[in-house]
């Protein structure tokens, strides 16, 4: 009866370890191809249902296709931010501005569990629930764009809802392309964007 037990608790421990990275495969990608090469982004659509989905919908509608990473922030252009971040931010085609989707829902990393480190991607807003299809990815730990930081004077934070899995060196070096202030000039174009297939 022992041996049972042990080798009952034995198989319970191997299954316990197993799921979480069966889980970890069965959430989506997307491919960002851009002109300095690939970042393949891992969307957490189980912590971040609504960021998640809102985001594929902008994907699998093609809206960042043509789109661009416009923005770059670093602690050399922040002067009059006391609460500095690295980030980079993109947004979706231009043309299509008119035809994007309301606004959603502030999912708080209080209530995601997903914080903004080295490569989480995070939707850019203004007031709370007020973010639509511009997107950015963080370069190191930004625990001040977590919920109760103050990068953003509301201290709600944003919305993270993913991570980066492949081509962190792209966005490195779309970081450092050059800039007037914090916009990218010129900015770094997004060829395409979309789900990696499942195999």
């Amino acid at each position: 009866m022992k041996k049972t037990w042990k080798l009952f608790r034995f198989f319970i421990l191997v299954f316990a370890a197993f799921v979480p990275s069966l889980a970890a495969q069965e959430l989506p990608r997307v491919t960002i191809s851009t002109e300095f090469g690939e970042i393949e982004i891992e969307i957490d659509t189980v912590r971040a249902p609504i960021t998640a989905s809102n985001f594929l919908r902008y994907i699998d509608g093609d809206f960042y296709d043509g789109g661009r990473f416009h923005r770059t922030v670093h602690p050399e252009n922040q002067p009059n931010d006391s609460i500095r971040i690295e980030v980079i931010q993109a947004s979706i085609n231009s043309q299509r501005s008119g035809e994007g989707f309301s606004p959603i829902p502030l999912e708080r990393t209080n209530v995601t569990g997903i914080r903004h480190q080295d490569g989480t991607i995070s939707m850019a807003r203004g007031g709370p629930d007020s973010a639509t299809s511009s997107f950015f990815i963080c370069l190191g730990e930004q625990s001040s764009l977590d919920y109760g930081g103050f990068r953003n004077s509301d201290g709600q934070g944003f919305a993270a809802f993913g991570r980066v899995v492949r081509g962190m060196d792209v966005v490195r070096q779309i970081q450092q392309r050059p800039a007037e202030a914090q916009t990218l000039t010129p900015p770094v174009g997004i060829l395409s964007a979309n789900r990696v297939e499942e195999l």
